[in-house]
């Protein structure tokens, strides 16, 4: 049971870490393409923004990455158990493809780019390092070998 328990907390740190950055790249991206119009934005108002988009994405956006990441993590684990691929190299590039499956599968689907923060190639590319992050804190979080010295 600890281990179930140690694995879900690593699951959720991973998850908001995911979104956390995933949800700031977004309200950035978004941000400076108001600036690059003219507008000006003080530096309160940006941390506002970035706060209200992080809590108003947070039930969709947040739920949609949570499923992803947890589809990647798992099918993560289990190549790393069968390849014996380490954990620190496969779970960042798992959290990277999740984000851009999820990104990108918005556009057929919805026929439209739900997170405009991910319209550009560094949006994107900002979302796929979210992603990258969040697999590379659920490796980060594993528990580590006690070394023991004779």
């Amino acid at each position: 049971m600890e281990k179930f328990a140690r694995l879900t907390l690593r699951f959720i740190l991973a998850w908001l870490t995911t979104f956390t950055f995933a949800s700031i790249a977004h309200s950035q991206m978004v941000l400076s393409g108001l600036e690059q119009q003219g507008i000006v934005i003080p530096p309160f108002e940006r941390l506002q923004m970035t706060l209200s988009d992080w809590w108003g994405l947070l039930p969709g956006y947040g739920a949609v990455i949570a499923v992803g990441m947890l589809i990647a993590l798992c099918f993560g684990g289990w190549v790393c158990k069968k390849t014996g691929t380490p954990g620190g190299l496969l779970y960042p590039v798992a959290g990277a493809l999740a984000m851009l499956s999820i990104v990108m599968a918005m556009q057929p689907i919805m026929d439209i780019t739900l997170i405009a923060g991910a319209r550009s190639n560094t949006g994107l590319a900002l979302q796929a390092l979210s992603g990258l992050i969040g697999g590379w804190a659920f490796y980060a979080l594993r528990k580590k070998p006690k070394l023991h010295f004779d």
